[in-house]
């Protein structure tokens, strides 16, 4: 069954193509090839300003790109989100972007003042692919992949996201010829499946 997919390319760089862009061309060319829809949003190309105040992200009005992210987002049944790891965690203007379009209303409601949100992305599956320079067993036995787990558990998954999978994708820098090719068919085959 043919889905609608979004993958949202979260390297903070608009000027280079990174192993994460191969990827993502790879994604998108697996999902085409199995009839699925995709759009792409690409955060480098955004004006994403940084929210400073909890008003601001309750009751601020979202700029014309966050707005356009936000349909977009509404639209996929599937989100594929790829960025690098930097100082363990995604990179700050993905986690901009995050914090900008996933706001109360969109993302999340309220029922009563002090009460945990509904979750108001119900529906939507995600794929996180996350590229790193340590090898990826490090990160997620040895650090615990916790800023991995906190955007599956507190971000997507409180938004009601799910299921959410990742990929981790180790010594990007160090990676022959040969391993990149693996990794291009094996995230080429996520894409076709839409997993």
């Amino acid at each position: 069954m043919a889905r609608r997919i979004l993958i949202i390319q979260g390297h903070p760089d608009s000027q280079a193509k990174h192993f994460g862009h191969a990827l993502a061309d790879a994604y998108q060319a697996g999902a085409e090839e199995a009839g699925h829809e995709v759009k792409r949003l690409a955060i480098a190309e955004l004006d994403v300003p940084v929210l400073r105040r909890r008003e601001d992200w309750e009751g601020g009005i979202a700029s014309e790109p966050i707005r356009r992210s936000q349909e977009a987002i509404g639209w996929a049944e599937h989100l594929v989100l790829l960025y690098p790891l930097w100082l363990g965690a995604m990179p700050a203007l993905l986690k901009a972007f995050l914090e900008q379009v996933l706001r109360p209303g969109f993302a999340f409601g309220r029922e009563q003042a002090g009460k945990v949100g509904r979750p108001l992305l119900t529906g939507k599956s995600a794929r996180i692919i996350v590229t790193m320079g340590m090898p990826a067993l490090v990160y997620r036995w040895y650090f615990g992949a916790h800023s991995l787990k906190s955007l599956e558990r507190n971000v997507l998954g409180f938004c009601g996201v799910r299921p959410i999978r990742a990929s981790l994708i180790g010594m990007v820098e160090a990676m022959g010829d040969a391993k990149r090719t693996r990794w291009m068919d094996e995230v080429r085959a996520l894409g076709r499946a839409a997993r």
